[in-house]
């Protein structure tokens, strides 16, 4: 049997509620404060309870970006495409012979395509014609509408896995871009998620009574594991990593961000939405075996933490079931809501800087911990500051589908 190989992150690409930079999101981080606001247009949308979002800052595009080469985009294939240009700037490889010659692969994640698209076939059922219909309007709407888009901008050839798991799309698109290096079947990937802002995708969770109604204080919410915690914020963005084969990172002299150790992912076979700790748990387990660590190995943990209600109950239990109470825990989302197909992606980008700054950022607006979540050491106040060399982000999806990744320091 052959040896595994061992997987590097070389480039950062991002479009996000924060930045698209770490100096950019760093500021905010240490402001702890978030960036969620009202959503006017919402308004208008009878039985819509929340009007609360966390849309992506503006970003330019550069001029190859026209009407030829975005024909077949929405807004989610546009971000996931940005964010994947910057990271191949990020990594060196931008126009490298690499990204075509079969040897690179994509592995990228939404929940859905561009809801917009999705509306045209809709109003093609319901009013019985395809006026507004053309070529590129499934492209749009299908949910691997990001992964095909970056594939065709860039020229790449090598293989394609398409995530769409809802919120572990990206972090599903990290793991499966992992173990396609580690099997020495690709030599890089493009690894990540994204996922557009829109009512739709709001009205899924206000159906569940999941999103929060703060409409008149965007400020003091989303707040994960706190006791007056009414729900989630959804946000929008795209995140891509490069992971790239140790050796060939090292031998054309590429900067490395960080080592990916581990990637576990399994399913709770047993409810649709009600999340189940056992196998957050096992998930996370697997991860730890995959990485080769023992639990006391990590030293940070940047939670899922949607601020639902059985949401953080459960991922608290089933982290205190695998790591204790001794670790830091926070979750980004109280900063720039939950993006959905984008916060594994984007969440391990921002964890892998917090590692490397020494500085883990807190739960924003967590001031009374909720007594039926887990007694962990959760990060509050103005951060913490603390040096570790190894990280684990996890990420958990309707349909039962949980993620845990591990990250470790690069010092060589």
């Amino acid at each position: 049997m052959k040896a595994l190989k061992r997987v590097v992150v070389t480039g950062f690409g991002a479009i996000s509620p924060l930045g698209h930079d770490w100096p950019t999101a760093r500021e905010q981080l240490r402001s702890c404060r978030n960036v969620v606001q009202v959503i006017d247009e919402w308004k208008d949308y009878e039985g819509l309870n929340t009007q609360l979002g966390a849309p992506a800052r503006p970003f330019d595009l550069p001029a190859h970006y026209n009407r030829k080469t975005m024909r077949s985009m929405g807004r989610v294939a546009l971000m996931g495409t940005r964010a994947s240009e910057l990271a191949l700037i990020d990594a060196g490889l931008l126009g490298d012979p690499l990204v075509k010659s079969g040897r690179m692969g994509i592995s990228y994640g939404s929940s859905a395509g561009t809801p917009a698209a999705i509306g045209d076939f809709g109003r093609m059922i319901t009013e019985k014609t395809t006026e507004g219909i053309n070529a590129n309007t499934y492209i749009k709407m299908m949910s691997h509408t990001a992964a095909v888009n970056i594939g065709v901008f860039f020229g790449l050839t090598g293989r394609i896995v398409t995530t769409s798991s809802a919120c572990t799309s990206g972090s599903q698109g990290i793991g499966y871009a992992f173990e396609a290096i580690q099997s020495g079947r690709q030599v890089a990937m493009l690894a990540g998620g994204a996922e557009e802002l829109d009512a739709t995708e709001a009205a899924v969770f206000d159906t569940l009574f999941a999103t929060s109604v703060k409409n008149d204080q965007p400020g003091l919410t989303p707040r994960p594991f706190d006791a007056a915690r009414d729900g989630l914020v959804l946000g929008e963005g795209a995140c891509t990593l490069v992971l790239e084969e140790l050796e060939h990172a090292k031998a054309r002299g590429a900067r490395i961000h960080a080592e990916l150790l581990g990637y576990g992912t399994n399913s709770d076979g047993s409810h649709v939405t009600h999340p189940n700790p056992d196998t957050m748990a096992q998930a996370m387990r697997l991860a730890l075996a995959d990485a080769g660590l023992a639990p006391e190995a990590v030293g940070y943990v940047n939670a899922h933490g949607t601020a639902t209600d059985q949401g953080d109950v459960a991922e608290s239990a089933a982290t205190l079931a695998v790591l204790g109470d001794r670790v830091p825990i926070s979750s980004l989302k109280s900063y720039m809501g939950h993006t959905l197909g984008a916060c594994g992606a984007l969440e391990a980008w921002l964890t892998i800087e917090m590692m490397r700054e020494g500085w883990f950022a807190p739960n924003v607006n967590l001031l009374s911990p909720d007594p039926k979540c887990a007694a962990l050491d959760y990060v509050m106040g103005s951060g913490r500051e603390l040096q570790t060399d190894i990280v684990m982000s996890n990420n958990f999806a309707f349909g039962g589908i949980n993620t845990s990744l591990i990250f470790r320091r690069w010092n060589a």
